[in-house]
């Protein structure tokens, strides 16, 4: 479970507990991960546990692979924090490189490491949290819309790879969500065009047909359903989870 301290990550892992799942949290602060393992709800017969990488570093996610690898894994959940806002044009080249690290390159190690227990088993889910802008790119997220274009790609890719041996890979494409990422993104934009962020706000519920922004448990419910057995001929495609947003099916 990547990303599993704060944000959709987190209320995927909750979710995931709340259903029976054993739960292994990955992320980069230990401290955030261990007050993450004590919230998890813990029936008799679950077992959580963690494992620390920083996803800046494509070294220190390999290492976690290492213990991943020895670990009877069923389902995996690719999810990482965004790049910074900023035009495309404007981007350096290794803002792309970090981005295509942090995301797809991790993501494939990952999935390397899962892969072979999930095809001795004939099972496995690998559920990807993306953005909507593999559907339609995002205004100022243009590093964003690159690299999870890529990954949206890599998952079509693998899914088809992967579908003989029983395991599926969907993505889940969150739109605005109630998270540190999205208020980041509020702020930027709000220091740069220097008006108050209740107007960056409005603007940007005005484009969502609930008028609302989401809740990371609504992404969470999505996952739920992907990992379940209700789920096993669903592969290769994408979940919208975004109140309607985006304009295209």
């Amino acid at each position: 479970m990547c990303g599993s301290t704060g944000g959709i990550g987190k209320a995927i892992a909750m979710q995931f507990a709340e259903s029976g799942a054993n739960v292994v949290l990955l992320a980069r602060n230990q401290d955030k991960l261990n007050a993450c393992l004590q919230e998890l709800p813990c029936r008799e017969g679950q077992s959580h546990g963690t494992l620390q990488a920083d996803f800046s570093d494509t070294a220190s996610v390999a290492e976690a692979c290492k213990s991943i690898a020895t670990m009877q894994i069923d389902i995996l959940i690719n999810n990482t924090g965004g790049p910074p806002a900023g035009k495309a044009i404007d981007a350096g080249t290794a803002e792309f490189i970090n981005a295509f690290n942090a995301h797809l390159i991790n993501n494939q190690q990952l999935l390397q490491a899962v892969m072979g227990g999930m095809k001795s088993r004939s099972s496995g889910r690998i559920i990807n949290i993306i953005s909507t802008s593999v559907k339609v790119p995002l205004h100022n997220l243009g590093v964003s819309n690159t690299i999870r274009g890529a990954v949206g790609n890599w998952s079509k890719t693998v899914a088809n790879e992967l579908a003989p041996f029983g395991i599926t890979v969907n993505n889940i494409l969150p739109g605005a969500t109630e998270t540190e990422r999205l208020s980041s993104i509020i702020d930027n934009k709000s220091g740069k065009l220097q008006v108050d962020r209740s107007e960056i706000e409005a603007e940007m519920l005005a484009e969502i047909p609930m008028k609302r922004f989401g809740k990371p448990a609504e992404p969470a419910y999505a996952a739920t359903f992907l990992a379940s057995d209700f789920a096993a001929y669903i592969t290769g495609t994408n979940i919208v989870v975004d109140g309607g947003r985006t304009p295209c099916l």
